[in-house]
């Protein structure tokens, strides 16, 4: 026993007496995790280590895959975070942001939405994740005209809270994906199927709570208006970390009134190119209650197409409108189904009625990940019959790639284009959002799958918009232009493509509120060279 006590005595003096040149520097990540550790203030009902995923972490990567919905960014090969802070407290975000500055490491911030093209999880340099999931309250005010959400609330938790708190008599404008976080998705503008009726997330939205690259929490009133409007559809990740947002719910019917007919090529009574034709026509003039998706896809050399649609009201009223503007669908009343505003949400996820609770959307995993590429474009002027026919010929040939028309018009053509930083009003007719899915990995699948999605949008470009040819923010896109630290001309062939005349405006703001350009990703707005 004495032996091995000396012997240990021993060593801890021949450690003690080594010149501290040959002792290993402490790792990034250590030194990340003290720096937030001895943040101040910090708030000891929440300590922050509690929240902190090194690589070391055993539940590192769980935390990481948690909330990533493209498996083409997690592999052995894409490279990982120094560490995850999964903040559960403002001082956590203070702490973040104030450590990744003075580390010179990048900042992701990621709400859990679905970050098509990975850049709330990827990164070519040294990064911190910021994940918002543990920050998700949502607080009903009690008349129900207004709730304040944390960033990494859900859409699927926003809805059940308010349809729960109201009786099923107030809801809210945003996406059909019950798994998108409330923080990026409300950003980028957030739209769904009542945004004919009240236009999108961010047209209802009357304040937010941000931590800004000061580290300083700002509401609408001390950030001012002109932060205010960039949050608004110019995407928050290139300005500030939004904390929370005040919402304004919106009235919904007792009852709506859903429905989905498919039909397939151009065969007997059927005629596919007839009916997109006559869609394009009426979808974005018909009752502003009613909307109605179309879906195009292919499987065996025949195109397919998907009417689906929701009516704030009805089946009697729907099945009047439809009748008098689009018969040739030939809606009937037993494919009407009618059921309260929070059901309907499973519906437009494919989930038949009377087969799962509501609340399946409270679900923040998803049972099943994809790999996936995602593209947009928006049209201004009907697509001819000609048109049609050559587009689905090229579907044909692709068929792993399939194409969502969303009508636009009612209030989407009545707020004006400066209103928000998100420009795609008035003019536009519907927005299409290309889409292909895979389930195995490996280089070929993906290149061809790529490659079909990139011929479709290719074949797209005579019927869509024009210099620029547009594109929506929240449906990332890497290949419409990228670069981590982008001069204000790099910047500016992504930014005109999301945000049209907008995009000045937001470089002034951005150079105005981030001049060291500290909350930047590949497609972040640049600040102006003279900063």
């Amino acid at each position: 026993m004495t032996s091995l006590t000396t012997q240990t005595l021993i060593i801890t003096i021949f450690l003690l007496t080594i010149p501290t040149s040959f002792a290993s520097p402490p790792s990034l990540e250590d030194v990340f995790a003290q720096c937030v550790t001895d943040f101040k203030p910090s708030n000891p009902k929440s300590p922050i280590q509690n929240y902190i995923y090194t690589q070391r972490s055993p539940n590192f990567l769980t935390i990481l895959n948690n909330y990533v919905r493209n498996l083409r960014y997690f592999n052995n090969m894409t490279r990982k975070p120094v560490a995850i802070v999964a903040a559960a407290d403002v001082t956590h975000i203070q702490a973040t942001i104030t450590c990744a500055k003075k580390l010179g490491l990048q900042l992701r911030i990621r709400s859990g939405g679905h970050d098509y093209d990975g850049m709330s999880y990827l990164s070519t340099i040294d990064f911190v994740v910021l994940d918002m999931f543990n920050l998700r309250s949502i607080n009903i005010d009690p008349k129900l005209d207004t709730a304040w959400v944390q960033s990494g609330a859900t859409l699927g938790e926003i809805y059940y809270g308010v349809a729960n708190k109201s009786n099923d008599l107030r809801g809210f404008p945003a996406g059909i994906c019950p798994g998108l976080g409330a923080g990026g998705h409300f950003s980028g503008g957030g739209y769904g199927n009542m945004m004919r009726k009240y236009g999108l997330s961010i047209d209802n939205i009357i304040d937010a709570k941000i931590v800004d690259a000061k580290g300083r929490v700002l509401d609408r009133s001390s950030m001012g208006e002109d932060l205010f409007w960039a949050l608004r559809g110019g995407g928050a990740a290139s300005f500030c970390v939004v904390l929370a947002w005040k919402i304004k719910l919106v009235p919904v019917p007792a009852k709506v009134t859903v429905f989905n007919i498919e039909t397939f090529g151009n065969k007997g009574s059927v005629n596919t190119t007839e009916l997109v034709a006559k869609w394009q026509e009426i979808a974005d003039k018909i009752d502003n209650d009613l909307f109605i998706r179309l879906t195009l896809g292919s499987s065996n050399k025949t195109v397919k197409a998907s009417f689906m649609g929701m009516y704030l009201g009805n089946s009697s009223n729907l099945l009047e409108i439809m009748n008098a503007k689009f018969p040739e669908l030939g809606l009937i009343k037993r494919e009407c189904i009618e059921m309260k505003w929070i059901e309907s949400v499973l519906f437009w996820l494919g989930i038949p009625p009377g087969t799962a609770p509501t609340t399946n959307m409270l679900n923040r995993i998803p049972q099943k990940q994809i790999y996936l590429k995602r593209k947009s474009d928006y049209v201004q002027k009907p697509i001819s019959r000609t048109g049609l026919e050559s587009i689905f010929k090229i579907m044909t040939e692709n068929e792993n790639v399939t194409m969502a028309f969303n009508p636009y018009g009612g209030r989407m053509s009545e707020i004006p284009s400066t209103e928000t930083a998100f420009p795609h009003r008035a003019g536009n007719m519907f927005k299409i959002q290309y889409a292909a899915n895979w389930f195995v990995p490996g280089e070929a699948v993906a290149k061809d799958c790529l490659s079909q999605t990139e011929r479709l949008f290719e074949a797209m470009s005579p019927y869509v918009s024009k210099n620029p040819r547009e594109a929506f923010l929240n449906y990332r896109d890497v290949d419409i232009g990228k670069s981590l630290n982008s001069t204000y001309e790099e910047g500016k062939v992504y930014g005109v493509k999301y945000f049209k005349d907008n995009f000045e405006k937001l470089v002034k703001i951005k150079s105005r509120v981030d001049p060291d350009n500290f909350f930047r990703y590949e497609q972040s707005i640049p600040v102006l060279s003279s900063h």
